[in-house]
């Protein structure tokens, strides 16, 4: 059945076990999702700071095989934590891995307790920007070389609403672009990708909007959102990892 938008579901890999995380993507991929993600942390975003965490990578490749249908991938990565070369092999082995259902996401990275305990150098804001603009070539340079069949085809996601540097990253390097509500926000920006698509020549449709949803937000007015511009919204999914959202989305998305 055609749907009015896509529909995604964020597994938050945090206080939690692996066998959880596993119990949901295979859940969430049977009840119909269009996409399955979990993060790119070393220690939890909320609740007890030193809770379980599990990390992104190794979590991908066991999604990769314990789903048929949804296409999968980090909400997003920081290109900081590794070098772009090895992140874009990384993403190609998860394509094969998944039968051609891998999806590159990709940011600067923010949470500054992730840099000073692996030792990775935080700086500031525009400097890992920077880094992010330099590193986006050289990942799809690395993905167009690797070995046939599928990872030339790996989708770009880029994360992030920044409207100077990061939207512009995303009009010249990304197939799909995350953001979060609120509404009158995700509009304007939108509207700024445009401008930037249109300063090099690119047509904006060729961009994916997708748009985090708190699982509250399932019984609002999703209207608001596809005006806005999103054709794809994905829920924020917190340990235990209730479905119920998730099946109310994709009933909604139906037209049910």
């Amino acid at each position: 059945m055609p749907r009015r938008f896509k529909v995604g579901y964020q597994i938050h890999p945090q206080h939690c076990t692996v066998d959880e995380i596993r119990t949901a993507a295979r859940r969430a991929d049977e009840l119909g999702a269009d996409t399955v993600w979990v993060w790119d942390h070393m220690y939890p975003l909320y609740g007890p700071p030193d809770g379980s965490s599990h990390e992104c990578w190794t979590l991908l490749a066991a999604i990769a095989v314990e789903t048929r249908r949804a296409h999968i991938g980090a909400l997003v990565c920081s290109t900081s934590y590794r070098n772009p070369e090895l992140l874009a092999y990384m993403a190609g082995t998860l394509d094969h891995l998944s039968g051609g259902r891998a999806i590159l996401g990709v940011g600067a990275g923010w949470f500054e307790r992730d840099y000073t305990e692996y030792g990775y150098e935080f700086g500031d804001a525009p400097a890992r920007l920077r880094r992010l603009g330099a590193d986006l070539p050289r990942i799809r340079s690395r993905l167009e070389r690797l070995p046939a069949p599928t990872p030339h085809r790996v989708p770009i996601m880029i994360g992030g609403g920044g409207e100077k540097v990061t939207l512009r990253l995303v009009a010249r390097h990304a197939d799909m672009w995350n953001t979060f509500p609120p509404f009158d926000g995700y509009a304007r920006k939108c509207t700024i990708l445009d401008d930037w698509c249109a300063r090099i020549g690119r047509d904006p449709h060729e961009i994916e909007r997708t748009m985090s949803i708190g699982s509250d937000m399932v019984d609002g007015d999703l209207d608001e959102a596809l005006g806005a511009g999103a054709t794809h919204l994905i829920i924020r999914g917190a340990q235990p990892f209730d479905m119920a959202p998730l099946e109310r989305l994709i009933a909604r998305a139906e037209g049910a």
